[in-house]
């Protein structure tokens, strides 16, 4: 059982819903990164997103763009970022997920990139751009290393959620709105109802992760409230990161992310 699925059944025991954090790696850089993980652990994040900068993120908004750009700028490469990985795991073993752009694992071979990945301290994959038409070679490369993780939206059909969650292992990530990630005001009635519906389509089979547009303890309540097994904050973060010194990082995050895991404790 990877580390992925043994959070969520521990989670499961203790009646709690789990608190995806996603951060960028090497932004502002690469002290800053790990002074996050180390405020994320303490503040009771239940599993990290690193995203790994890439040159063109089609699913992500402005904010990630900025913080993806800035690490390239700082020099980010798959080697530091493995690098960083494996300090992490010195100090932790909160599941982690890489989350970047399928060219990143096309360009060095699946099969290497994961088991590198896997080698330095990665439980599972998110890649927004995968589809699962052209996942074959990936979904090889993968079996029994790692955890695929693959994206549906409110507007899915039920026929392509159904080969969706056969190939998505951890958690099935629902996007919550139409169009990019980042900060956004108001939660969708439809995505209230995408969640019901995929939850009774997917018979608790796996978990449904809910991200896009999460930031506010108020917003991880409603999702938790109507069925959503995990709840992904990722702008949020990047936005607290960029505004707060690196003196005070680790616990203006953990306060953030005490704020939120609060929201996931079901009553």
């Amino acid at each position: 059982m990877t580390r992925i699925k043994e959070k969520f059944a521990e989670l499961d025991g203790k009646n709690q819903k789990a608190l995806i954090a996603y951060i960028m790696a090497g932004f502002p850089n690469e002290k800053a990164t790990l002074s996050t993980v180390r405020g994320l652990v303490k503040g009771g994040a239940d599993i990290i997103e690193l995203g790994f900068p890439f040159s063109d993120p089609l699913a992500d908004g402005p904010v990630i763009q900025n913080a993806s750009t800035i690490s390239l700028n700082n020099g980010t490469t798959i080697s530091k970022f493995f690098s960083l990985v494996k300090k992490i795991r010195k100090e932790t073993d909160i599941p982690l997920i890489l989350m970047t752009y399928t060219n990143i694992l096309y360009h060095k071979g699946y099969s290497k990139f994961i088991t590198d990945a896997k080698n330095a301290g990665i439980d599972g994959f998110i890649l927004p751009d995968m589809s699962i038409e052209e996942s074959k070679e990936y979904l090889k490369a993968a079996k029994n290393k790692s955890d695929t993780l693959f994206l549906i939206s409110p507007n899915t059909s039920k026929t392509r959620i159904q080969k969706i969650s056969k190939v998505s292992t951890g958690f099935l990530y629902l996007v919550a709105v139409y169009g990019t990630t980042g900060v956004k005001t108001g939660i969708k009635n439809y995505t209230l109802q995408a969640i019901k519906n995929v939850k009774k389509q997917t018979k608790g089979n796996i978990p449904i992760g809910v991200g896009f547009g999460v930031s506010t303890p108020d917003d991880v309540k409603k999702y938790i409230k109507v069925g959503a097994d995990a709840v992904i904050v990722g702008s949020a973060y990047l936005k607290l990161i960029e505004k707060t010194p690196q003196n005070k990082l680790e616990l203006k995050i953990a306060l953030f992310t005490r704020s939120l895991k609060k929201q996931t404790i079901l009553k």
